[in-house]
């Protein structure tokens, strides 16, 4: 598998809260904000904020900060959010049914065209405006237009073989939200998204948090 290094990752995840902060800005009416807000809001140091700004090369003026028109339109071109990014979503259960109603979505130009699942109860329904296709239709339904990204929501069993379906029909990009590593080929990219891991990570700090009170008593 490619495992090209993206140039400060931690930065990149923090992009969409900044542009999700700045068009809630901008429908309010205001049209410039400062990198002391942006920390604040984001609960980071300000010199963190001016650094993942930087990344997209817009340039702030002294005392009056950025615009913020202009630095929407900046996070969104250096995210390679300005063209629109075709999916498809195998899996229509809690989890796929969840990220097909998120709405903010249309804002980062990725779209969901289609929706496929092995659930006999599933196909055929309607699930927030998008009928779910049986899978065994996912190459016909492809034949003429192979969208740009897979999003696997199904079981860890079952993740490997979507996987190798999607990709023989020729997607590139995966997004993975089965929590097991998938095998593709090396011209194959996947961003695997573990929501464990997040739990994992605020167990630690309430187990610390635990230790510490203990400790100060």
């Amino acid at each position: 598998m490619r495992r090209d290094k993206i140039m400060n990752t931690p930065a990149i995840r923090r992009m969409p809260t900044y542009l999700h902060k700045l068009l809630k800005m901008q429908s309010e009416g205001k049209v410039s904000v400062s990198s002391t807000e942006l920390a604040e809001y984001m609960n980071i140091e300000t010199i963190v904020v001016r650094k993942d700004i930087a990344l997209t090369g817009i340039s702030g003026q002294r005392r009056v900060g950025y615009d913020i028109g202009e630095l929407i339109r900046y996070i969104i071109q250096f995210l390679g959010w300005q063209e629109n990014i075709s999916a498809t979503l195998i899996g229509a259960g809690s989890l796929g049914s969840a990220l097909l109603g998120y709405e903010d979505f249309s804002h980062y130009g990725f779209k969901i065209e289609s929706v496929f699942d092995s659930d006999p109860e599933k196909i055929g329904t309607v699930i927030h405006h998008r009928e779910v296709y049986d899978i065994r239709t996912m190459a016909e339904r492809f034949s003429d237009f192979i969208p740009a990204v897979a999003v696997i929501c199904v079981s860890n069993t079952a993740a490997q073989t979507v996987a190798d379906q999607v990709v023989q029909l020729g997607v590139k990009y995966i997004w993975n939200f089965a929590n097991v590593a998938l095998q593709v080929p090396s011209d194959v990219v996947i961003q695997r998204e573990v929501i464990a891991g997040g739990l994992a990570l605020l167990g630690v700090r309430m187990k610390m948090d635990r230790l510490n009170n203990i400790a100060d008593k």
